[in-house]
C-alpha cells in the first residue's frame, strides 16, 4: 500500500494514502494562518504532472491572497464568505482544445482540469491543508477580476488553508454502498 508522510502533523505520523482519501473533507472554515510556500509549492506540484487527454494540459491556476480579491471572489460565488477567509483562493481554469476521439469534444479540458485539481485537493489534504470544491460561481466577475484571457474558461474555485476545527478531518458520512455503484459485464447486472 502506498504511504505519504504528512507533514504537518504535529505527531509526524505517516499517513496511508487509503486515509488521506478517506479523510478529505470540504473545509468551510479557516485558521488566520498562512500556508508555508514550500507546501503550496508541493500541492501544486501535483497538479502541474497530472494526466491529461494527449498530454495537453490545458490548466492555468491563479492563487489568489489579496484580501479584496478573495472577497470580490466570494461574491461572485452567491456570497460564500468562509471562501475569503482561506490564506489562498486557487482559481482554476482550462483552455478548450481539439479532441475528436472523446465524446466529449472540446469540452474534455474539464475533464483534465478536474483530474489535476483532484490530485491538488488530495495533496492539500496529505498535507493537513483543507480545501473546499466550489462550484457555484458566476464566471465572468472572476473572469474580469483576474484577467482570464477569453480562449481560457473559469472552472472551479478551491480556497485552501487550515481547518479552524481540529476534527475537520474525518471520515465520510453516508456513502453507497459498492453493491448500488458497480455492474458487472452491463449496467445493472449485479457482480
Amino acid at each position: 500500500m502506498l504511504i505519504l508522510p504528512v507533514r504537518n502533523e504535529p505527531d509526524g505520523k505517516i499517513m496511508e494514502f487509503q486515509e488521506v482519501i478517506k479523510t478529505r473533507r470540504s473545509i468551510r472554515s479557516y485558521q488566520d494562518k498562512d500556508i508555508p510556500e514550500e507546501i503550496l509549492k508541493r500541492i501544486l506540484e501535483t497538479a502541474r504532472i497530472a494526466p491529461s487527454g494527449n498530454n495537453w494540459q490545458p490548466w492555468h491556476f491563479i492563487l489568489v491572497k489579496d484580501q479584496e480579491k478573495k472577497e470580490k471572489i466570494a461574491q461572485s460565488c452567491y456570497q460564500q464568505k468562509f471562501i475569503s477567509q482561506a490564506p489562498v483562493v486557487i482559481v482554476a481554469c482550462g483552455q478548450k482544445y481539439p479532441n475528436q476521439y472523446q465524446p466529449y469534444a472540446d469540452r474534455s479540458y474539464l475533464i483534465d482540469v478536474t483530474i489535476a485539481l483532484d490530485h491538488l485537493i488530495l495533496a492539500a489534504r496529505n498535507e493537513g491543508v483543507g480545501s473546499c470544491w466550489i462550484g457555484a460561481f458566476q464566471a465572468e466577475p472572476i473572469r474580469k477580476l483576474l484577467e482570464v484571457p477569453e480562449n481560457f474558461e473559469v472552472v472551479m474555485v478551491v480556497p485552501l488553508g487550515y481547518p479552524a476545527h481540529q476534527q475537520a478531518f474525518c471520515q465520510p458520512g453516508y456513502r453507497k454502498d459498492l453493491t448500488e455503484i458497480v455492474s458487472q459485464e452491463k449496467f445493472g447486472q449485479r457482480t
